[in-house]
């Protein structure tokens, strides 16, 4: 234990996202685009929903918590990265590594919940139109969003509550662009056995609960717009889903790829990848998605020009 301790690493190395050094500028320019496009994006989301006064409904309650955790999610770990493209070395000290471990939990977990929440929401307009507004109250919405802030605290809490105790020893370079789960538990000489079993359990609490929620959600939406005859109907119904079945898509595809595998099979370098979809991709994105195929959203950003 006492060499351990002699060894103990304070300061990590984060080994970006690439290494050739002629491709540091164009992504540093192309991640500084996709940020900024996020931060106004999603920003704009939220300030458009404040301001129309027909956009304050519960679908777009969530849309716009959707999109302030879509805005931290991509902040906690994109300036870092944009870091790491102009300097030599990207240091970053084990209480700031652990700080972004725990933020980037909370605003992951929280995502893959309020995708569901989405969903429920959807379900309940198109399943049961007539006591919409009897089931989606404004207490339910508030009530179903501190759940989803609470479950991605609680998880959060247990995965750095664990990986506070482990020893780091080995190396201080992390093969990522950011603390994340894996490339920590790659670095530790303590048994990681446990984090190991809490990083499936709970992926599979917070991933795969979420997608199976979504999935039953659409399934008997689904068979509610089969049974519309009108195709002007159906096609109203269907637009309703389309952006958010694309951004569930997008977020659990990569996101499952990354966690619900073990650490050994999994490859940090296509980890990476993966992890630029649901860190920066999926928040730059989902403000887009929303505004594009959403004749309100239009229609409200419309009215604010015109004034």
């Amino acid at each position: 234990m006492g060499s351990e301790n002699d060894s103990v690493v304070i300061e990590f190395i984060l080994a970006g996202l690439s290494s050739k050094p002629e491709l540091q500028l164009p992504l540093f320019l192309l991640f500084l685009g996709i940020y900024l496009l996020t931060v106004l994006g999603n920003l704009g989301m939220i300030i458009l929903i404040l301001l129309s006064s027909h956009l304050h409904t519960p679908m777009y309650f969530f849309l716009s918590s959707l999109s302030f955790i879509d805005l931290c999610h991509s902040t906690v770990v994109t300036p870092k990265m944009l870091v790491n493209f102009v300097a030599k070395k990207n240091f970053i000290s084990y209480p700031e590594c652990m700080a972004q471990l725990y933020c980037f939990l909370v605003f992951a977990i929280a995502e893959c919940h309020m995708l569901a929440a989405m969903a429920y929401d959807r379900y309940v307009a198109i399943c049961n139109p007539l006591l919409y507004n009897v089931v989606m109250s404004h207490h339910l919405c508030c009530l179903l969003t501190v759940g989803v802030y609470t479950l991605g605290i609680i998880g959060s809490s247990i995965h750095t509550g664990f990986m506070l105790k482990l020893f780091f020893c080995k190396t201080n370079v992390i093969n990522h662009y950011f603390c994340d789960l894996f490339p920590l538990l790659e670095l530790s000489c303590s048994n990681i056995y446990i984090n190991e079993l809490l990083v499936l359990f709970l992926s599979a609490i917070n991933i795969l609960t979420p997608a199976l929620t979504i999935l039953m959600s659409y399934i008997f939406i689904i068979a509610s717009i089969l049974r519309i005859h009108s195709t002007e109907g159906r096609s109203k119904a269907f637009s309703t889903c389309s952006s958010h079945i694309s951004a569930v898509a997008i977020f659990f595809g990569s996101a499952a790829f990354m966690y619900l595998q073990p650490s050994s099979v999994s490859s940090m370098e296509q980890g990476k990848v993966s992890s630029v979809f649901y860190t920066t991709v999926v928040p730059m994105l989902n403000p887009l998605i929303y505004s594009l195929r959403n004749k309100d959203v239009k229609s409200a950003i419309k009215k604010i020009l015109n004034r």
